[in-house]
């Protein structure tokens, strides 16, 4: 015995938590790629990216809402519509803040770190006006709700499952897409050197533009994964992104890899000590652990070697 808890009870309690840290994982994985996406090809700091989650995440409940009233019967199908829109929605608002906005600020990281923090602000002050101050819920389907027991003691719930399966389907499409489609090797040789790509005839510009809209359509769907777990409020966004670029930096920028290896160290640390103390010491001394590591290695777990 340990304390009031049987060697049995401590073993199901650490199953449970570890299981609470793979949907963290899943929530961190979602956001980090498009962070990781956007920070490793244009070096753009983006402060206003957990709000492209919250859009996401505002698509998924309106959608809900629309479904709930008009299309009730059609009502346990409407989450993969809402992921589409989501991500049709952030992505579309990315390409055009990176056409008015961003692509002016290339090679000035901090005027970008400024600019999008700005953009957050003005961002969380729309969702206000236009959804209210209030956080809001979505309703999920029947399917989802309930738990799966694994066995007498431990049960996982179906949405946890539901969103672990959408973060490894994501991400096998965008291993896809940067790795083997035509695009992708456009969007690394830019990254690899981008006097030399635009020299060869491809349009750096527009590849930039299709890149950030695609970050930012990914973070739209980590926002519908997160209406599965939370509530969504104007700056609910702000909850995850210093958690994110940590993710990213530890992970090493522009790394695939190394983001995921990242989110799933993080997320699994972080949920294992909050099973001994408090969550706000559990993130301190998760946060110390990965300054540590970084003072030892800086350039992250995984980087990738670019030429200048």
């Amino acid at each position: 015995m340990f304390g009031d808890y049987s060697i049995g009870d401590l073993g199901s309690i650490f199953v449970m938590q570890g299981f609470a840290g793979l949907i963290l994982f899943s929530v961190y994985v979602l956001m980090a790629l498009g962070l990781a996406i956007i920070f490793g090809q244009m070096g753009v700091i983006n402060m206003a990216h957990g709000e492209f989650m919250i859009l996401g995440a505002y698509v998924t409940w309106m959608t809900s809402n629309l479904f709930q009233s008009y299309l009730p019967s059609l009502f346990g199908g409407y989450f993969f519509l809402a992921m589409i829109l989501a991500f049709v929605a952030s992505g579309a608002l990315g390409m055009l803040v990176e056409w008015v906005l961003i692509r002016h600020l290339y090679k000035r990281p901090l005027d970008t770190l400024l600019a999008t923090w700005g953009l957050s602000l003005m961002l969380q002050q729309a969702y206000r006006s236009v959804f209210g101050a209030r956080e809001v819920g979505v309703e999920l389907p029947q399917w989802m709700l309930g738990s799966l027991h694994v066995t007498d003691s431990i049960e996982v719930p179906i949405n946890g499952v539901f969103v672990m399966g959408l973060t490894v389907l994501i991400t096998i499409a965008v291993a896809y897409v940067m790795f083997k489609s035509r695009w992708g090797r456009q969007v690394r040789a830019v990254v690899q050197n981008r006097i030399m790509a635009g020299a060869v005839g491809i349009n750096t510009e527009k590849v930039d533009r299709y890149t950030f809209g695609l970050g930012c359509g990914i973070a739209g769907v980590a926002g519908s994964a997160f209406t599965m777990i939370g509530s969504t409020g104007p700056t609910s966004g702000q909850l995850y992104i210093v958690d994110t670029f940590l993710v990213v930096v530890f992970g090493g920028a522009a790394s695939l890899l190394g983001t995921i290896a990242s989110a799933f160290s993080i997320s699994q640390t972080q949920s294992t000590l909050e099973f001994f103390m408090s969550g706000s010491m559990a993130k301190v001394l998760t946060l110390l652990a990965v300054v540590g590591i970084l003072m030892l290695r800086p350039q992250g777990l995984f980087a990738l070697k670019v030429r200048k």
